[in-house]
C-alpha cells in the first residue's frame, strides 16, 4: 500500500515539474490559446472556429524539422491545405536563449527562405501552449476540427529519420486526416507517435 502511495506521489510531481497535459486527448476539446506573431498581431485558436486548424511545432535549427522544409514537403503541406481553407498555425516553443527561439527578423527570414506557406508563425516562448498540447518534438503535429475538437495527434507520417529521401515513401498522417476529415470520413490514424528534436522548452 505505501509502495503504491509513493508511486502515485511521483507521478503527481513529475506532471507539476513538466507542466504537460495528462488530460488532451483526441476528441476532447482543444485547449483555447492566444499567441502573437513575429509582426505582434495576436492570434486566438477561438476565432478560427468553424475550420479545421493544423497545429505544427517547428524549430527550423531541428535536423528533422530541416527534412520536412528542404524537401518541401512542410510548405507543400501548408499550400495544398490552407487551399482548402483549413488554418495552418506554426508554434515554436522555444526557451529564450535555447535552439529555434529567433528574433521577428530572423523568424521572418528563415520563412521566407523555405518559402513556408502558414496561416500563421506564433511564438510561445514560455511554453505554456506546448505543454497544454504536450507538444514533444518538432515537428508535433495536431488536428483541430471545426467545432474545436482535437481529431488528430501525433507525428507527420511513419518514417522516423532525418533523411530528405524517406519523404515520398513515407505514410504522411496529415494528408491522410485532413483528406478524409474534408470528405466527411472518419480519420483512419488519428493517434500516432511523434518524432523529432525535443521541443526547447
Amino acid at each position: 500500500m505505501l509502495k503504491k502511495h509513493i508511486m502515485i506521489s511521483v507521478l503527481a510531481l513529475l506532471i507539476a515539474i513538466t507542466g504537460f497535459s495528462q488530460d488532451l486527448k483526441v476528441g476532447k476539446t482543444a485547449p483555447d490559446f492566444s499567441l502573437t506573431d513575429p509582426s505582434g498581431k495576436t492570434h486566438r485558436l477561438q476565432e478560427y472556429r468553424g475550420k479545421y486548424v493544423v497545429l505544427e511545432w517547428v524549430n527550423y535549427d531541428c535536423p528533422f524539422v530541416k527534412k520536412h522544409y528542404n524537401s518541401g514537403n512542410m510548405q507543400a503541406l501548408q499550400t495544398t491545405y490552407t487551399g482548402r481553407d483549413v488554418i495552418w498555425l506554426s508554434i515554436n516553443s522555444s526557451a529564450p536563449g535555447k535552439q529555434g527561439n529567433f528574433t521577428s527578423k530572423e523568424i521572418l527570414s528563415r520563412a521566407k527562405e523555405y518559402g513556408a506557406a502558414f496561416s500563421a508563425y506564433l511564438i510561445d516562448a514560455d511554453g505554456k501552449v506546448g505543454k497544454a498540447y504536450g507538444a514533444r518534438t518538432t515537428p508535433h503535429m495536431f488536428i483541430i476540427d471545426p467545432e474545436g475538437q482535437l481529431v488528430y495527434a501525433g507525428g507527420i507520417d511513419n518514417i522516423r529519420s532525418t533523411d530528405v529521401d524517406d519523404v515520398p515513401r513515407a505514410k504522411n498522417f496529415i494528408s491522410q486526416a485532413l483528406d478524409e476529415a474534408l470528405a466527411g470520413q472518419p480519420i483512419t490514424d488519428s493517434i500516432s507517435k511523434a518524432y523529432g528534436c525535443s521541443v526547447k522548452y
